[in-house]
């Protein structure tokens, strides 16, 4: 950024980025990205707990690609197909269940009573009910009619009519 004539003011993890646009009060923000799972905890709109975990979209397509036995590459694109998602499902449980174990680990110590799911994986279809089953909370709403997507450490709010 430096390099292109930029002067870097301020440098934010991304659930931290998240809540910029959802302005949450409190609650976790969990963005499931390409790498890692980031997490972090709102209370009265300040965040209280960062954390970054290295499991996420990559581990998605990794399991898909032994699965199905494709590359790495067909696997991605597979996942990202909305028709392929309730037939992933199955297969992807076991690592949506790591995903909430981390989840689950990293907001033991805080009355966390809603998570907000942001990130690319979190569109897979059903994810939301898997995390809610295992961790015992049900992932709010982010935005009616909105859709909040990242791609390495740059956001994007889409609002949809």
């Amino acid at each position: 950024m430096q390099g292109a004539g930029f002067e870097i003011t301020s440098l934010l993890d991304e659930p931290t980025a998240a809540n910029a646009v959802l302005k949450i009060s409190d609650g976790a923000i969990v963005d499931i990205g390409g790498g890692t799972t980031g997490i972090a905890i709102l209370k009265d709109g300040n965040v209280s707990y960062v954390a970054d975990e290295a499991t996420g979209g990559t581990h998605f397509s990794l399991v898909i690609a032994g699965a199905y036995k494709l590359s790495f590459d067909e696997a991605d694109q597979y996942k990202r197909d909305f028709k392929n998602h309730r037939e992933l499902l199955p297969v992807l449980r076991p690592v949506i269940e790591k995903v909430s174990s981390i989840i689950n680990r990293h907001i033991r110590e805080y009355q966390v009573k809603e998570i907000y799911l942001v990130g690319g994986t979190c569109c897979l279809d059903g994810i939301e009910a898997i995390i809610a089953q295992q961790t015992g909370l049900p992932p709010a709403p982010i935005i009616p009619a909105s859709l909040i997507m990242f791609s390495r450490s740059m956001f994007f709010h889409l609002q949809f009519s």
